[in-house]
């Protein structure tokens, strides 16, 4: 095994080639968060036959240049394809793979690079799909908390920080209250230009669209406790390559490294030797056509085919109190807290089912229906659903937005997606539904003057009223106990 680094199109790239000779297929991964962070990954690559080719992308660590998130990907990766398809050792496969926005890295590549510098296979974690979809939830709603975590950490800098956010917590409590929001970077004492046009960005859904032409093999890995499940899944389904292959765990961003709740030892996957045993297949042509794969089911210890789905079933609720509540941007239901006052005026309508018979199996989307009024003319609506165990202990199971423009006073209904789930619920639990007009710091506060929540300079409390009689919780119920699958055979099928 050998390792050497290179300047490929400018940019500072470390190679690590297979023992023996080649040529050998390569694995390409473009990261900016410090190419030399993947060495032990690189190493496992070469181990099995592949050479490993990381890079950093521009302006970020050792590359040179202006970082620019999601600008340049495309055109510096096709640059390094184009490369490595030139060396001796290649024998011009290659894999695009990456996690989170090295999984953007990735997929641009196969999307949006010429003919010639595509990959023929990619491996997309976590996949940040762009700037837009970082930003915000599908119906507008910002994502406050982990965006500035990643600009301060990451954003209009070379080296990263991860503690950036924490540190100014810790010296500022009260920092994600400031307004206007364009105004945190002055309060994390940094520069940062970006911010700004980060919340100006419209394209949500731009590589979901062109994925619908994809002409390769796609492997998508998530979590379930991930903020980007639903664009994983998304780019799955409409993957239009002969073969797309989805994991879904409950994990976290950063998979097996925090696995979520209801994780057990059956969901502690090596996905690096899961990873190379698909891309061998992929670049063989090995590979059936068609959406496959398999989801964790939480709680339960055991995996499902990615296309088990529930059927949508209505579970009614009883009204404890919030019928009518006030959405209070200057003191928000808290995204980190599930505590709920037991005294003063409500800040949310608070329903609950009674205790659960017997186990209920639970895959597929969460929603919520309900009739409602706002009296104002912008009005985010949150819904948190709560686990309840018999021993009283409480868990988060899902949670949604949306933001609602119509005229103050009407009475409309509507629905809440909560997104997804794959989880068993013991007999004996309850659930606990949370409707309120706020989900802070996790996301911006909607200030209620019509203004843009981002650049907004002051709020205003909000009325709402809630008809209980009209709430319908619908969960994706498995009608029996689930036959278990393999995920590799799923994966490599």
């Amino acid at each position: 095994m050998t390792a050497s680094c290179a300047t490929v199109g400018g940019l500072a790239t470390d190679v690590r080639l297979p023992a023996g000779d080649g040529p050998f297929p390569a694995v390409l991964v473009r990261t900016p968060y410090d190419r030399t962070r993947h060495g032990a990954e690189a190493r496992d690559w070469a181990r099995r036959g592949f050479a490993a080719v990381v890079q950093d992308v521009r302006g970020r660590f050792a590359s040179p240049g202006e970082w620019h998130p999601y600008t340049h990907e495309a055109a510096d990766g096709a640059d390094a394809v184009r490369w490595i398809r030139r060396q001796p050792w290649s024998d011009g496969r290659l894999v695009a793979a990456g996690a989170s926005y090295a999984a953007h890295c990735a997929l641009v590549l196969a999307l949006d690079a010429p003919e010639d510098a595509r990959p023929d296979a990619v491996i997309a974690a976590v996949p940040a799909l762009g700037l837009a979809d970082t930003a915000r939830e599908e119906s507008g709603a910002e994502r406050l908390l982990s965006r500035l975590g990643w600009w301060a950490a990451h954003g209009d800098r070379r080296n990263s920080d991860e503690n950036a956010l924490a540190t100014a917590l810790a010296a500022d409590p009260a920092l994600l209250t400031h307004l206007p929001l364009t105004g945190l970077p002055e309060r994390l004492g940094r520069s940062l230009p970006s911010w700004t046009g980060l919340w100006r960005a419209r394209d949500r859904g731009r590589l979901v669209a062109r994925a619908v032409h994809a002409r390769l093999p796609l492997l998508a890995v998530g979590g379930h406790h991930d903020h980007f499940t639903e664009d994983t899944v998304a780019l799955w389904r409409v993957w239009g390559g002969p073969s797309a292959r989805l994991l879904l765990g409950p994990w976290g961003h950063s998979l097996l490294a925090s696995p979520g709740p209801g994780a057990g030892p059956a969901h502690r996957v090596h996905l690096g030797e899961l990873y190379v045993r698909w891309a061998r297949r992929a670049l063989a042509g090995a590979l059936a056509p068609g959406r496959h794969g398999a989801q964790g089911l939480g709680g339960a210890d055991l995996w499902l085919p990615a296309t088990a789905e529930g059927e949508p079933r209505i579970h009614r609720t009883r009204l404890l109190h919030g019928r009518t509540f006030t959405a209070d941007p200057a003191r928000p239901v808290r995204s980190d807290d599930l505590t709920v006052p037991a005294d003063g005026p409500p800040d949310r309508c608070l329903l609950v089912t009674p205790p659960l018979p017997r186990p209920l199996d639970l895959v597929g989307p969460v929603g919520v229906r309900l009739r409602a009024t706002a009296h104002d003319p912008s009005a985010d609506w949150a819904a948190r659903l709560v686990t309840l165990s018999p021993q009283g202990r409480a868990e988060r199971l899902a949670v949604g937005i949306v933001r609602r423009a119509e005229p103050p006073g009407r009475e409309s209904e509507f629905t809440i997606g909560l997104g997804r789930l794959a989880r068993r619920l013991q007999a004996g639990t309850r659930l606990r539904l949370e409707i309120t007009g706020h989900h802070f710091p996790a996301h911006a506060r909607n200030p209620h003057t019509g203004q843009d929540p981002v650049t907004a300079d002051r709020l205003l409390p909000s009325r709402r009223e809630v008809d209980p009689d009209s709430v319908a919780l619908i969960l994706p119920v498995l009608p029996s106990r689930p036959t278990p699958t393999d995920p590799a055979q799923e994966i490599l099928r």
